[in-house]
C-alpha cells in the first residue's frame, strides 16, 4: 500500500480577495496540499513566510502592500527555504526578467488551467523551474540576443536630469537636442536597464551607482 507523500504547505499572495479565495479554495480540494496563509502584500508575505514556513509562495508581482520582485529578493535573501512561483498577469519583460532575477523558482500566468497550476507547484516544490510559454520564450530570446551595452553619456545626461525632475522638454531645451531625441534616449535607457518607465528607470540607475544621490554643500 502507497502511502501519501509531504503535504506541500502554501502561502497565497495577491491583493485580490476573489484570487486568494478561488486559489484557496482550489487547492484545499487536493489532499497533498495546504494552504497554511494568505497575504494582500508582498511586506506581508515576508513576514508570514518566517512564521509558517510555507514549501511554495505564490507570489503577485504589483500590490500596494509590497511589490514581488522586493517580496522576492527578501525572502531569498532571508533564506527561509521556500520556493517561490510568480502568479500574475503580465508577462513582459519588464516584469519576467526582474522577478527570476529576484530568485523566483517559477512565473505562471493567471489564466493557466487548473491542471497545470498543479504540476506547477509540486515542481516549484521540488525546485525545478517552471516557466509559462510566453515567460520561456522571453528569456529564451534575451539570451541569444547579445546583453545590452553600457548607457552612453549622453544617455546618462538624459537620466540624470529625469532624476532631477526634469520634463522631456526641459531636458531638451538643457541639453540642446530635439524632445523627440530625448524620448528615443530614454527608451534606449529602459531597454538597457530591463525597465518599463521614467520612475523605474531612475531607481535602477540609483541601485546600479550609475548616478549617486546629490547632497547639498553647506
Amino acid at each position: 500500500m502507497n502511502r501519501p507523500g509531504p503535504v506541500i504547505r502554501l502561502l497565497v499572495v495577491d491583493d485580490h480577495p476573489v484570487v486568494r479565495d478561488g486559489l484557496s479554495s482550489m487547492f484545499a480540494r487536493e489532499p497533498e496540499f495546504a494552504v497554511v496563509g494568505e497575504a494582500t502584500g508582498g511586506n506581508e508575505a515576508v513576514r508570514l513566510a518566517g512564521t509558517l514556513r510555507p514549501d511554495v509562495i505564490l507570489m503577485d508581482l504589483r500590490m500596494p502592500g509590497g511589490d514581488g520582485v522586493s517580496a522576492i529578493r527578501e525572502l531569498v535573501a532571508r533564506g527561509g527555504g521556500a520556493h517561490v512561483l510568480v502568479l500574475t498577469t503580465y508577462d513582459t519583460d519588464s516584469h519576467v526578467l526582474p522577478a527570476i532575477e529576484a530568485g523566483a523558482t517559477g512565473y505562471l500566468l493567471k489564466d493557466a488551467p487548473r491542471d497545470e497550476l498543479l504540476r506547477a507547484v509540486r515542481a516549484t516544490a521540488r525546485g525545478e523551474a517552471v516557466l509559462a510559454p510566453s515567460a520561456a520564450a522571453l528569456l529564451m530570446s534575451r539570451v541569444r540576443s547579445p546583453a545590452p551595452g553600457p548607457l552612453s553619456e549622453r544617455e546618462l545626461d538624459v537620466l540624470r536630469l529625469v532624476a532631477a525632475g526634469a520634463t522631456n522638454r526641459e531636458a531638451a531645451a538643457q541639453l540642446f537636442i530635439t524632445e523627440a531625441t530625448v524620448k528615443s534616449h530614454l527608451l534606449n535607457i529602459y531597454g538597457k536597464l530591463g525597465v518599463g518607465d521614467r520612475a523605474a528607470a531612475v531607481t535602477e540607475a540609483f541601485h546600479r551607482r550609475l548616478l549617486v544621490p546629490r547632497t547639498d554643500a553647506r
